[in-house]
């Protein structure tokens, strides 16, 4: 019965059904909290309790204090004007797509901002209109106020007609304000994690679409009707086609050169974003060039172009701000589901811009204070007669490359509006509209571009479960091959720098976030200690260079006082290269970082050198789930942490691409008492104690025969040894 066990172990224990086990090993019966515990502890009231709801419902007053008024407010100032310059843009732009009068865009790019400083959560993105909502405001109010079709185009009628859908534009955007608040204030701010990154780009792609065909209208300068029934998309390009003989050449070529150049100079500011201080404001270059030469040319008159914003706009300007109104009654009727439709939308694609901002500069965002600070902005800005506000991704972009560094940049881009509205809007009186409808389709680049991820997404079935995963930390029970919910048992044996950690449902889009954030808590966060290993590694290459350090047997050794710098510094507006694997090969000695490193340089120590992931129970992955969760493995691989995975998704994962250099086939074991003992092997040859070879005693029929075996200096000898003491296994 006992053979050479060379690289493996056998293992005797009694034959345990649940109760037997748990009354053997004294399972604790927690406590666990009732609906009405939770229920008690949100109205209870302290006042810390005060404190932490005051700050939570008023982020500002948390971050504003603290506020680095000499590093930050010349990179707010910076990105504030060049961020207020492009929101003015699109603000006139996006109007078309909601047929209002292009004045009332400025409105949307003004008032949300301010609501937005006080309750936003976000540091970084740029609050105003986006294509998308505009496109769906557009909607209803092209459903509630079509097109006069009298053929009457009077001054007058069309005073009529544009007051009405400012009205209907205004109403929708309250109702989608009162959507978001009343999420907030209940604490749905969950629902964005059933709004799969699939889906936001596939309804993301389909609307850039609806807006690329409902602007063409302006680009060809011909009486294309709104056409507000099922394939309206159809019905519309077959009115472009039929008139197409009678298109403006002059607005066709001006659309078609804005275009091109919109579409070259932001393909090089992608592709030369790390060697360019600033993205190229080609929205502003162009606007400015073809209002100039509209002006001196005169198109108007010359080639009959469609009427520039001229009067209207001017004329609008030129006034003071309109006294708040209140939301139509009879036309919030008509839009409960279009005003749902517009909040959620909103803010989901808000929240996901937020989120990649927050993870790149790692500050937390809170969902339901977003939808707070949305819906409070969409009521404001509805009231004062603007319509829809999310984010743009390209306003954003702007704002965070730019050197942005809080809500002060959005304050500044608010005052750029302010005073196109108040003083400098007649200047934009030459502007044609098909340059606002091709700036406006400019902007779609990114959402068309989403076409390629068809061919990754076409292979994916998700089916959803639960949206929060069952995640536990484990632990040794009994001394045996048996692992178990570290906090329901008293006799455990934790391996030490180990982590077991357990999820105990299918990982997909929906909670592969919540997946993440579990299995930091475990541990600690390793993208925050990779970057603050690389920017270490930064500080000591200078202070070598600088002579300030010096090698010796014993280490770095200090030699003159450290010349602290700041973060920023240490940055060097190269975030990414933080979250690369930490190089030293050009150093002339390895740095140990659970050592004492020279002053000035402070790196968290990580005390964990294996983590064991058990995904026995984990039937399936989508393609979202294994993304996040490979970039999450690397961040800890590329601290040294060795992953261990005991499951049976193998073979799924070799078929989806899964491994490359760092993620290897290599890191699956069969099951966690395997990876355990191979850890121990690994890492604890020199130093650690001997596990010994020993046999339990046959005692009874529903014991097997037990037996381990001792790593001894040498791996050849493994000597048996019996004992009829079960407490020898893993005794240490």
């Amino acid at each position: 019965m006992v053979e050479p066990v060379g690289n493996h172990y056998v293992i005797a224990r009694p034959v345990y059904s649940e109760n037997a086990f748990n009354e053997e090993h004294e399972k604790l019966h927690r406590y666990h909290k009732t609906f009405w515990d939770h229920l008690k502890l949100y109205f209870s009231c302290s006042p810390q309790r005060a404190k932490k709801i005051a700050l939570r419902l008023f982020p500002v007053a948390s971050w504003l204090p603290a506020y680095r008024f000499r590093e930050w407010v010349l990179s707010d100032i910076i990105s504030g004007i060049n961020t207020g310059l492009v929101a003015v843009l699109q603000g006139l732009a996006f109007a078309l797509l909601v047929n209002v009068p292009p004045s009332y865009g400025l409105y949307a790019a003004f008032f949300p901002v301010l609501v937005y400083f006080i309750f936003g959560t976000s540091r970084h993105i740029s609050v105003g209109p986006f294509p998308v909502l505009s496109l769906m405001v557009g909607g209803v109010v092209t459903r509630l106020v079509p097109d006069d079709s009298t053929g009457n185009g009077n001054s007058t009628n069309t005073s009529a007609i544009n007051y009405e859908r400012v009205m209907v534009a205004a109403s929708v955007t309250f109702l989608s304000g009162v959507v978001q608040l009343l999420l907030g204030i209940f604490q749905f701010g969950f629902i964005v994690i059933y709004l799969s990154q699939s889906l936001i780009s596939g309804f993301t792609t389909a609307a850039a679409i609806h807006v690329l065909v409902s602007q063409l209208k302006f680009m060809f300068q011909l009486p294309v009707p709104g056409f507000n029934k099922p394939f309206g998309i159809i019905y519309t390009l077959e009115s472009v086609f039929s008139q197409i003989t009678k298109a403006n050449i002059a607005d066709l070529v001006t659309s078609l050169i804005v275009l091109l150049i919109v579409f070259v100079v932001k393909e090089m500011n992608d592709r030369y974003k790390e060697k360019l201080p600033a993205p190229i404001p080609i929205e502003l270059l162009v606007t400015i060039l073809a209002a100039l030469i509209s002006y001196f040319v005169n198109f108007e008159e010359k080639f009959d172009v469609a009427r520039p914003l001229g009067i209207s706009l001017m004329s609008f300007l030129s006034f003071r701000f309109h006294a708040p109104v209140a939301p139509d009654v009879g036309i919030l009727q008509n839009c409960i589901g279009d005003g749902i439709s517009i909040a959620i939308v909103g803010f989901a694609v808000a929240f996901s811009v937020a989120k990649v901002y927050s993870i790149k500069h790692d500050y937390p965002i809170d969902g339901n204070q977003e939808l707070i600070a949305f819906g409070l902005g969409n009521i404001v800005g509805g009231s004062f007669k603007g319509f829809a506000s999310s984010t743009a991704l390209s306003r954003s972009g702007v704002q965070e490359s730019t050197g942005g560094k809080t809500q002060i940049a959005g304050i500044i881009s608010s005052v750029i509006v302010l005073i196109v509205i108040l003083a400098i809007g007649f200047l934009l009186a030459p502007l044609q509209k098909s340059v606002l409808a091709s700036l406006a389709l400019g902007n779609l680049k990114g959402m068309l571009m989403q076409f390629k991820e068809i061919v990754s997404c076409i292979r994916i079935i998700v089916y959803v479960f639960v949206h929060s995963p069952s995640c536990t930390v484990l632990a040794n029970v009994g001394r045996s091959n048996i692992y178990r919910n570290r906090k329901d048992y008293t006799d455990i044996y934790e391996p030490e720098g180990v982590k077991i950690f357990r999820c105990s449902s299918p990982i997909f889009f929906a909670n592969i976030e919540f997946f993440r954030e579990k299995l930091i808590t475990v541990g600690f966060n390793p993208l925050r200690v990779l970057r603050k290993r690389n920017k270490a590694l930064r500080k000591i290459r200078k202070m070598l260079k600088k002579g300030e350090l010096q090698v010796t047997p014993k280490g770095l050794i200090c030699m003159a006082n450290p010349t602290y710098e700041s973060e920023e510094e240490l940055d060097n507006n190269k975030i990414e290269e933080l979250d690369q694997p930490t190089i030293m090969t050009d150093l002339p000695i390895r740095i140990n970082w659970s050592t004492d490193l020279p002053p000035g340089i402070t790196v968290p120590q990580v005390n964990i050198h294996s983590i064991i992931l058990d995904f026995s129970s984990v039937s399936f992955l989508d393609f979202s789930a294994m993304t996040v969760l490979r970039k999450t493995l690397k961040e800890f691989v590329r601290l040294d942490i060795d992953i261990y995975i005991a499951g049976g998704l193998l073979d799924k994962l070799e078929r989806s691409a899964f491994f490359d250099e760092e993620i290897k086939p290599s890191m699956f074991f069969l099951t966690i008492h395997d990876a355990v003992l191979h850890i121990l092997l690994k890492k604890d040859i020199a130093n650690s104690p001997k596990l010994k070879l020993a046999e339990v005693t046959l005692q009874s029929s529903s014991i097997i025969t037990l037996m381990l075996f001792q790593y001894c200096q040498a791996p050849s000898s493994l000597v048996q040894t019996f004992c009829t003491d079960p407490e020898m296994l893993w005794r240490s």
